[in-house]
């Protein structure tokens, strides 16, 4: 995805040779038009999969997630990394490490959004060693629901997590892969 490409090139901060600040576009300030497109070239990859939910994970999935949920004309569900005075019982969870963040979170989405049968097509902003891709995996599998596909909007693929997803058995679609950052280069696989 070239429009995505370029914004990586333009407006990413490469911090070190494991991490990217997209905090321009992606996960502080977001640029809607980019998360359209986004949105439309998710959906155009996973059109022939049935889906009937999106799953993301608080609060960086959100608009990609929402913008592929509008296009596929489907319901977006937002895992919760925080605790919910309203979400107390009759939830899923599911503990994530944030190789970002350099920290574990209980991840918990509501029972009665995820049911056997669904197809989920998880979306998620980055992919790096896959933790909270996997996450999500688990929680529509404990529901009995079936992963139709994981969309992810920026895979770093010097990091394993593509690799094991694939292996796992997933379909993964990444619009931009990175294959280093080095040097204060991103450089694109």
């Amino acid at each position: 995805m070239q429009l995505l490409q370029n914004k990586v090139r333009e407006e990413g901060i490469v911090l070190s040779g494991q991490v990217l600040k997209v905090d321009s576009f992606l996960n502080h300030q977001m640029d809607p038009i980019l998360m359209k497109e986004v949105g439309q070239e998710f959906a155009r990859l996973f059109q022939e999969e049935n889906i009937n939910k999106v799953l993301t994970i608080e609060s960086s999935g959100i608009a990609p997630g929402i913008m592929t949920a509008l296009e596929l004309e489907v319901p977006m569900i937002f895992a919760r990394k925080q605790k919910s005075l309203t979400l107390r019982e009759d939830i899923y969870v599911e503990k994530v490490y944030s190789f970002t963040k350099q920290e574990s979170n209980d991840i918990t989405v509501s029972k009665k959004f995820i049911h056997p049968g669904d197809r989920v097509l998880i979306i998620d902003d980055f992919l790096a060693n896959g933790e909270a891709a996997f996450g999500l995996a688990r929680i529509v599998e404990q529901a009995g629901a079936q992963v139709a596909g994981i969309g992810i909007v920026i895979e770093k693929a010097f990091q394993p997590g593509g690799k094991l997803l694939t292996e796992a058995g997933y379909r993964v679609e990444s619009l931009v892969r990175i294959a280093a950052l080095d040097n204060g280069v991103v450089t694109f696989a």
